[in-house]
């Protein structure tokens, strides 16, 4: 059977010239499943034919992801790699309205999800799609043996296999589309930024539905007959207990966190005693990181080198290599060998090293464009092949970035993205609510966090307004980690002579104000 996938081809040849080498061990510790690169394959190949044969998708079509890690989600990916399909990992903790928007804009075919979400599952498939869609267990996809026949259509190098959904600055949902040569290039991007070897085992416990957990790590090293850790979920306990116990040789050497999980990892009590010398380095996939937290590591010996991108770059875009970690600190690195960075300034135009201004990148593993349910052909932003990150850096004399801020509302909280117009929105019309603005503040623990300003209504339902009915509100409308971790409540708000919100203005008589917490 010939396979005109070269993102395929990668996997069967791999199954041929290492079948026993460890693909994947998925679960936590003590209750883990080896999977070997033939058996990986093998999977692959009973859900290509399930794909095709029991549930009849054909090139072009989505296939929707909902759960948590697995490693049949890799196998999927690959699965519908070989088929010419898109494969659509879905955020479990999204409220079913928010995954209910995504669904209809990108109109999967076939939605796949695990036990837990179950629940979630039947109310997306019974709320009157406009679109015919049809749902399975995870199992179902590897229970029973597939067609025989298979019939694979040629797949070219630039055919779209993985729509990956992130807010937009609106509040609405944009899916970046990403090809098959656009992963291998990830993919290629991610061994020069670590430098994979034979021996290495990757530890990825970040969700894969975002392309952090996905591609900057755990597909690249597959793809690099690298060995992969799979956690279902991030447990600073079962992170430390993977790289701490058991033969040396099989422990973890490599693994990819966020700075809310690095905070986890050495604040919990196994932390001063944990024995780490298996590990030769960890990557951090965050624009900036707290130096406090970078130093509990390197003074462990451990260099936490860095991955600056977005879902819309693939993301590996910018490179800090462990070698020069811990002599950069602060900075995001140098862009990879294919890619192009520049920084712009508000007229478009270059600005040299040591000026701010807006990073955008060009390169093969940048996305094809923003989803368009109407008329997918037709992709939008991207500026002749140029992406505006909305990041604001400086490169310094040797061409090193720093992320010195952001000129998008924008909020990074644990690693999630957060834009304030959807809380905003979800507010606009609520009862005792005049006017609102939602910004982020510097939070040691989550880097940033959401904080909420109202202004009351002046009449009784205004007054009587108390956070617990905000609360209950938000937790209806939008996902539990974007609801505020604080409020406060104003007069009115700093405006523009055009009646637009100055956050800046904001933030800075925030800084003055007595806050209060809420419990999420």
């Amino acid at each position: 059977m010939s396979e005109s996938s070269k993102l395929a081809q990668r996997f069967q040849a791999l199954a041929q010239s290492q079948p026993q080498h460890l693909a994947i061990r998925f679960g936590m510790p003590g209750q883990t499943e080896d999977i070997d690169f033939a058996k990986f394959w093998r999977r692959v190949e009973r859900v290509t034919g399930h794909l095709q044969g029991t549930f009849g998708l054909q090139a072009g079509q989505r296939v929707a992801w909902l759960g948590l890690n697995h490693e049949l989600q890799c196998v999927t990916l690959v699965a519908c790699a070989r088929l010419g399909l898109i494969f659509m990992p879905l955020n479990f903790r999204l409220a079913v309205a928010e995954l209910n928007s995504v669904l209809q804009d990108a109109q999967p075919s076939l939605l796949v999800y695990d036990p837990l979400q179950a629940e979630a599952a039947q109310t997306l498939t019974q709320e009157g799609q406009v679109f015919l869609l049809t749902s399975c267990v995870l199992d179902d996809l590897i229970a029973t043996p597939s067609a025989k026949n298979l019939n694979l259509p040629v797949v070219l190098d630039d055919a779209d296999v993985l729509l990956v959904y992130t807010s937009g600055t609106t509040g609405l949902p944009k899916g970046a589309v990403h090809t098959q040569a656009g992963l291998l290039a990830n993919a290629q991007a991610s061994q020069e930024a670590h430098a994979f070897r034979p021996q290495d085992i990757v530890l990825s416990t970040l969700p894969m539905f975002h392309v952090g957990g996905l591609c900057i790590q755990t597909l690249p090293a597959l793809l690099s007959g690298v060995s992969v850790h799979l956690h279902p979920r991030f447990d600073a306990a079962a992170w430390l207990t993977a790289v701490t116990q058991g033969d040396i040789s099989q422990r973890p050497s490599v693994s990819l966190l966020v700075p809310a999980t690095l905070r986890a990892v050495f604040d919990h009590p196994a932390w001063p005693d944990a024995d780490l010398q298996s590990l030769r380095g960890i990557m951090a996939g965050s624009s900036t990181l707290p130096s406090s937290y970078l130093q509990q590591f390197h003074a462990r010996g451990i260099p936490v080198g860095q991955i600056y991108g977005t879902t819309e770059t693939g993301p590996v875009s910018v490179i800090l290599k462990f070698d020069d970690a811990m002599a950069r600190m602060g900075f995001a690195g140098w862009p990879h060998a294919h890619l192009s960075l520049k920084l712009v300034n508000a007229q478009g135009q270059e600005v040299p090293a040591g000026e701010t201004g807006e990073v955008c990148v060009k390169g093969p593993n940048v996305m094809r464009g923003y989803w368009n349910a109407g008329n997918p052909k037709n992709l939008v932003g991207l500026h002749d092949g140029w992406f505006h990150s909305g990041d604001m850096g400086c490169l310094d004399a040797q061409g090193c970035l720093q992320i010195v801020g952001r000129n998008k509302d924008m909020i990074i909280s644990g690693g999630e993205n957060i834009y304030p117009a959807e809380i905003e929105n979800a507010l606009a019309s609520f009862p005792g609510v005049a006017e609102c603005a939602v910004v982020g503040l510097t939070d040691e623990r989550w880097g940033e966090v959401p904080v909420l300003v109202l202004v009351k209504t002046t009449d009784a339902l205004g007054q009587a307004l108390q956070t617990q009915d905000v609360m209950a509100h938000l937790q209806m409308q939008i996902a539990r980690f974007k609801l505020p971790r604080k409020w406060v409540c104003v007069a009115q708000l700093p405006k523009s002579a055009l009646g637009k919100v100055q956050k800046p203005v904001l933030q800075k008589q925030l800084a003055s104000m007595q806050l209060q917490a809420v419990r999420v």
